[in-house]
């Protein structure tokens, strides 16, 4: 027999969403906000040249700054006052996130609730500030130093770019937050997800206009759509996967009652550490490839760096290669840092749960350990196999667009977050309809 929670959701339908005013005031502020995002990134910073730096821009566009173009919805190609994007904040936060497994300090603060993680967030916050200032005083520099790009170069280029692309990354991680607490959906999450989209359409039509012009056909066109829409069902069907350990909770006595033992779930992700592996593997990759193909257009450049430039280039058996490596290692690395056995352990023997025919303490942490493995082992596979399908399908028949799976894994989960919250907002909607008809009729009687 189905719960009142889902019988609820059975019900939710088009006239529930119509009576949810709240929830329609949340959704149009999300995509104000995300129209205002959209509208910054075609603004561009003072003083460059927009020839000179999009002919510039087309001889890197293959290396990390195309991968930082595709999630900033093109400001990088545009050199707008949101080229840094939230990419700062996404660091600091990993950064962070980091440090409190490592420092003491921050691990209490962890600890302490929502107290301590607003302090947390400050620090995140301030680590953001430091970032998006090294990182856009790099990129005066480096704007500075590719000839004709600039149109007057010295002091007051520099400090205008550092407090324009500063200031954007400081807006939009205000406009995140204030789409987290206000709208629908993580704010931070649905920026980069608006950018990705937003090249959808150029990249389909381009795919299309390649089919037209006789340089693709009809049937790799076919191909890449159905491996693509593949990749998309098989990310939602594993996404929504989960291992569920029954935890159970002996009988206690409170007063002169006897309250019988429950029983729960602790469920855990077959993919634990989300899209971070993916990203880190290929800033990883990408930063070198892109150093090297800079040094490797001098004509003086050594002959191992255009080896060096050659291997890595996209689509090649060593890059694919330590793609894969890099996402593996990054799955495990990350999923130790967000799940902590021994702490979930100490956790459950604190509130009197366990579970069945596992010892409390340190054998319930091995035990957690030895599942969270298995799982680790299987997610890791599939991120691997979601990001590297695409890309080689993408390689072989040279289609210039970037549709890789790591793209497509933040569109999934960003999709499938929003949805989730959409129809929380509803069921609360529900339930707060049922309250007020069981008080008139309580009132009646």
């Amino acid at each position: 027999m189905a719960s009142a929670a889902e019988q609820l959701a059975q019900n939710i339908n088009f006239s529930a969403f119509a009576k949810a005013t709240e929830l329609q005031k949340r959704i149009w502020f999300s995509l104000i906000a995300l129209v205002v995002y959209r509208i910054g990134t075609f603004i561009p910073i003072p003083g460059i040249d927009p020839v000179a730096y999009a002919q510039a821009f087309q001889q890197q566009s293959g290396g990390i700054l195309g991968m930082f173009n595709v999630f900033s919805g093109g400001a990088v190609e545009r050199m707008a006052i949101f080229a840094l994007n939230v990419m700062p904040y996404i660091s600091a936060s990993i950064i962070i996130q980091l440090l409190t497994t490592a420092s003491p300090a921050l691990e209490r603060l962890k600890k302490e609730g929502e107290a301590g993680r607003k302090q947390l967030n400050q620090y995140t916050r301030y680590l953001t500030l430091v970032l998006a200032i090294v990182q856009s005083y790099g990129i005066a520099i480096g704007l500075q130093g590719s000839g004709g790009i600039v149109t007057n170069p010295g002091v007051f280029f520099t400090i205008s770019t550092v407090i324009t692309l500063t200031g954007g990354t400081m807006f939009l991680m205000w406009l995140g937050e204030q789409v987290t607490a206000r709208g629908v959906g993580n704010g931070i999450s649905l920026i980069i997800f608006a950018g990705i989209v937003a090249g959808a359409p150029t990249a389909i039509w381009q795919m299309l206009e390649l089919g037209k012009n006789g340089s693709l056909d009809f049937f790799a066109i076919f191909l890449i759509g159905l491996v693509l829409m593949a990749a998309v069902v098989f990310v939602v069907f594993i996404e929504r996967s989960q291992r569920r350990l029954v935890i159970q909770y002996p009988k206690r006595q409170v007063g002169n009652r006897m309250f019988m033992g429950e029983s729960s779930f602790l469920p855990l992700k077959i993919n634990t550490a989300g899209v971070i592996p993916p990203i880190f593997a290929s800033s990883l990759l990408l930063l070198p490839s892109t150093l090297a193909t800079f040094v490797g257009q001098s004509e003086n450049a050594p002959q191992w760096v255009q080896s060096l430039v050659a291997a890595l280039g996209y689509g090649t058996p060593l890059h694919m290669s330590l793609y894969a490596f890099g996402i593996i290692f990054f799955c495990f690395f990350y999923t130790s840092i967000v799940f902590n056995p021994d702490e979930t352990a100490d956790n459950l023997r604190k509130y009197g749960g366990f579970l069945p025919g596992i010892r409390p303490g340190k054998p319930t942490a091995q035990y957690l350990d030895y599942v969270l493995t298995r799982l680790t082992v299987i997610g890791a596979l599939y991120i691997t196999a979601v990001c590297l399908l695409p890309e080689m399908m993408i390689a072989y028949y040279q289609v210039p667009i970037y549709l890789g799976g790591t793209s497509m894994l933040i569109v999934v989960s960003v999709t499938m977050d929003t949805v989730t919250q959409v129809q929380s907002h509803l069921l609360a909607h529900q339930y707060e309809g049922l309250i007020k008809k069981t008080k008139l009729r309580g009132g009646k009687k």
